[in-house]
């Protein structure tokens, strides 16, 4: 007399997910994990051209300017331009690379940049009122390189040389006569941004 032999348990569950999307899930996490550990590649390099194409113009535009009003509403506008054109850079190299801007290391390279651009922009309306607008271009270059080197704690590596350059510039600018902080202004916005941008779009794209 044969005994009966126990069945054997299926290698699936009944209550487990079908391969093919037990493996989606599997590969959805490893790029969560990625994401979480990686650095951040999204800066754009020709977007980061355009930028110091627009600060070029605006330093021989703003130079030209007899009064600091006139001068600071060149720079200002200068600024927005560039921002708009560095941020649409930005989203379209991440959505190309399919790297999120909002989770991950892209969340942490956006927060590491705010805090020293907003204290810059506060700071800025405070010197305006106080009517010493010639410390501008020492403050903003000081600022913007500080931001830079933060967001660059969860970047590529040339961002925080990048932020460097500033802190130099800024420095120099924040003790020289206002027009030569002016030219220093444009050498900082403009020719690093554009030779950190064609570095940046040779070596990563973009």
């Amino acid at each position: 007399m044969t005994q009966d032999r126990p069945p054997v348990a299926s290698r699936t569950g009944a209550g487990d997910p079908p391969p093919a999307e037990a493996a989606a899930e599997h590969l959805r996490y490893i790029r969560e994990v990625m994401a979480r550990s990686g650095t951040f590649t999204a800066v754009p390099g020709r977007g980061s051209m355009a930028m110091g194409l627009t600060a070029v113009v605006a330093a021989v535009v703003a130079g030209l300017q007899p009064t600091p009003e006139r001068w600071l509403a060149v720079w200002l506008g200068s600024a927005v331009v560039a921002a708009t054109v560095g941020g649409w850079a930005m989203y379209r190299k991440a959505r190309a690379g399919r790297v999120p801007l909002l989770t991950g290391t892209g969340r942490r390279y956006v927060l590491g940049l705010l805090p020293a651009l907003v204290a810059g922009g506060l700071l800025t309306l405070a010197l305006v009122q106080a009517g010493s607008t010639s410390l501008l271009p020492g403050l903003w270059m000081l600022l913007y390189g500080t931001a830079l080197m933060a967001a660059g704690a969860y970047s590529i590596r040339l961002l925080p040389l990048m932020g460097l350059g500033f802190l130099i510039f800024g420095t120099v600018a924040l003790f020289a006569p206002f027009p030569w902080s002016n030219v220093l202004l444009g050498l900082g916005f403009g020719g690093l941004h554009l030779l950190f941008g064609w570095i940046i779009a040779t070596r990563h794209g973009g």
